[in-house]
């Protein structure tokens, strides 16, 4: 009778607006908070205590229209029960890729850090949005602090930065920051008036740098694409040729973009060299460090990214090498006179009031790009609290040694062929199956070892047993690219993903 007798009340006292009755909450929290526990246990039994299984599948695989049946897609007039819900969140789980199972070698990501996912709890938990001080304190001190330290790694005095989504978005930011220190007036002139405007890149640079070309209007003809050495660095003498080039066509070279660790072949530009370039034509120097920057944090391997300091800016992209979770992306700028904020400041009155009661200085929002940003530098900041340096660096070494760990058993295998020998932590081989090993070496078997990998991974897939990514790359045939970033990846792991290729292609 209770329940009749509480509604009574209610329609006593009712406010009704358009037919809409507007006492008490509409949402049933009691029920809502029950379900949100429910689901939170899904995900520690489904994914968090699953995360280092090897016998679990790191893929259901299913065919998309499949996939559609099972999953029930469509969203309906009324709601379903809490049971349906949960259900489907389970599904969601079943047959989503396990990027956190040891045997996921397909992405730069993979493997799951448990202090930046109780971080990441926490933001969409609280669901922040990260440009004034007044609805985000904790987040924009945070974000603060972990720009300084990065800031220490590459070797600057001071600087400033901001957390992207994203290192094709970190690129596209220093590329329009670079243009605007060229030529502050296109911000409010725009295009119309300015020369052409050249940029140079590495020919194994990331594709974002095209799309950020075009983006910006600059148009993909203008990025001058720079030859590679056999292991993928950008060939400094080239560089020279190609400015000289530039400059006697009548264009403007603005930027140059180096690359710290390449998507494929993970290789570094020599930075010191690159530099010198730079000085000399005036030219500003942006280092894409989204996957390679991880091993500054290592005393051992910071050499790779010798002469970074000399960068104007920098990508770097913990989310990679370092775990911090999807997505967790910095551009670094050297300069701290606030050019980032004077290239990218809209001074929207109705956000950045400037007569407010604190300090506006940390209305940190008006040198993004976007107006809602998320927090992206807590759950990197917490890894950071919960590890320290020290633990972060055993991570990047221990990634690397398995990767040279690889390398050291592909050599000792017959029918698996390194492409070259790596720097980092990308491992490039060939799996030439046993009908293959007495051929000669000419175009008929290289068109066949083309097909094998293919055939390879769609076999794991379908198996559950592991991913692994591969690729054509500059006129060589389908490789395998195998990345080592998981702690929880061990040697056997390593045998493991050997193994698993000779036994699912041994009928090849």
């Amino acid at each position: 009778g209770g329940v009749c007798k509480q509604e009574m009340l209610q329609k006593k006292n009712a406010v009704l607006v358009d037919g809409v009755m507007l006492n008490g909450p509409i949402m049933d929290s009691k029920a809502g908070e029950k379900f949100v526990e429910e689901a939170c246990k899904i995900i520690m039994e489904e994914v968090v205590q699953k995360a280092d299984d090897v016998t679990e599948k790191v893929c259901e695989w299913q065919a998309p229209e499949t996939l559609k049946q099972i999953l029930d897609l469509e969203m309906r007039d009324t709601g379903e029960c809490h049971q349906k819900i949960l259900q489907l969140c389970r599904d969601v789980i079943k047959y989503s890729v396990k990027t956190n199972h040891p045997r996921f070698f397909n992405q730069l990501y993979a493997g799951i850090d448990y202090y930046s996912l109780a971080a990441r709890f926490i933001t969409e938990a609280l669901n922040p949005s990260v440009y004034t001080y007044e609805v985000s304190p904790v987040f924009l001190l945070v974000e603060e602090a972990v720009i300084k330290k990065m800031i220490e790694f590459i070797g600057w005095e001071g600087g400033d930065g901001i957390f992207n989504p994203g290192g094709s978005v970190s690129n596209m930011y220093a590329m329009n920051l670079a243009r605007y220190k060229f030529c502050p007036e296109i911000k409010e002139k725009g295009l119309s008036g300015l020369p052409r405007l050249v940029l140079f890149t590495s020919e194994e640079c990331h594709y974002s740098m095209k799309k950020a070309a075009s983006f910006l209007g600059i148009g993909t003809e203008n990025v001058y694409f720079i030859k590679t050495d056999g292991r993928g660095k950008m060939i400094p003498e080239e560089l020279e040729k190609q400015v000289q080039r530039a400059r006697t066509e009548g264009s403007a070279p603005f930027l140059v973009c180096a690359t710290a660790g390449t998507t494929v072949l993970g290789a570094f530009d020599p930075l010191d060299k690159i530099a010198d370039i730079c000085e000399k034509h005036g030219l500003w120097l942006h280092v894409d460090a989204s996957w390679g920057g991880s091993a500054l944090i290592s005393r051992k391997h910071c050499r790779l990214l010798h002469g970074i300091h000399r960068a104007d800016s920098v990508a770097w992209n913990p989310h990679k090498m370092l775990l911090a979770g999807i997505q967790c992306c910095a551009l670094l700028v050297k300069d701290n006179s606030g050019l980032l904020k004077k290239c990218y400041s809209a001074e929207a009155a109705y956000l950045f009031q400037q007569d407010k009661f604190y300090d506006v200085s940390y209305d940190t929002g008006d040198k993004s790009i976007q107006c809602s940003r998320r927090p992206d530098a807590f759950k990197f900041w917490l890894m950071w609290k919960a590890l320290g340096t020290t633990g972060l660096e055993e991570r990047v070494n221990r990634a690397l040694a398995l990767a040279r760990y690889l390398v050291e058993e592909i050599k000792k295998r017959e029918g698996f062929q390194l492409l070259l020998e790596p720097e980092y932590a990308n491992v490039c081989f060939w799996y030439i199956p046993p009908s293959l090993r007495k051929m000669e070496d000419g175009p008929e078997f290289w068109q066949k070892l083309h097909q094998v990998a293919p055939i390879i991974k769609e076999r794991m897939m379908k198996k559950g047993s592991m991913m692994l990514g591969y690729q054509p790359h500059r006129g060589k045939v389908n490789f395998f690219r195998q990345v080592v970033i998981s702690p929880q990846v061990s040697r056997e792991d390593m045998d493991f993903l050997l193994d698993e290729i000779e036994l699912l292609a041994k009928d090849l």
